[in-house]
């Protein structure tokens, strides 16, 4: 099946506001927690998983605005241990990108845009030492908002996002 780009945008945006909505949903009523069978929540675990990593492949994340909601809405943990549960995830899926994009040469980009990514790595490796330091002290009140509005304008974003100029129209 063959979707074009701009209406593939389209359906992500739309699922980020409903990943927002329901991880707001389950932080500011009492809707219980999801009582599955192990079995199940598994199954749905396994497939969840393979479609975040569609998709993050599709738009090329790591998927981690993905992960924390469904992590917290399927296994009913706290959204700091689904943040570092995340980056546990997305390690086998950036190991496997990296091995990928290695042997076509996309990497030769980086070669180009080294200040860039070099700033961009000190930025990040800065970021998740603050972070980790910060884990503690940071209420999930602040969280779950922040992460909700962080997927509200992703899907913004990629909503309006145009369709790369290589690509014909459908």
């Amino acid at each position: 099946m063959r979707m074009r780009t701009a209406t593939l945008y389209k359906v992500l945006a739309a699922l980020m506001v409903l990943m927002a909505a329901a991880l707001v949903l389950t932080h500011v009523t009492s809707l219980g927690v999801l009582d599955l069978p192990p079995a199940l929540q598994a199954v749905i675990g396994v497939a969840a998983g393979f479609g975040i990593g569609v998709v993050a492949a599709i738009m090329g994340v790591a998927g981690g605005e993905l992960l924390i909601p469904t992590i917290v809405l399927l296994y009913d943990v706290d959204i700091k241990t689904a943040g570092s549960l995340s980056l546990l995830v997305s390690l086998p899926t950036m190991l496997v990108a990296f091995a990928r994009y290695s042997r076509d040469n996309s990497f030769s980009v980086l070669r180009h845009n080294l200040r860039f990514a070099t700033v961009m790595v000190t930025g990040s490796i800065t970021g998740a030492l603050l972070g980790g330091l910060l884990l503690g002290v940071i209420p999930d009140l602040v969280l779950i908002p922040t992460l909700a509005a962080v997927l509200l304008i992703s899907a913004i974003k990629l909503a309006r996002h145009n369709r790369p100029p290589h690509e014909s129209a459908n």
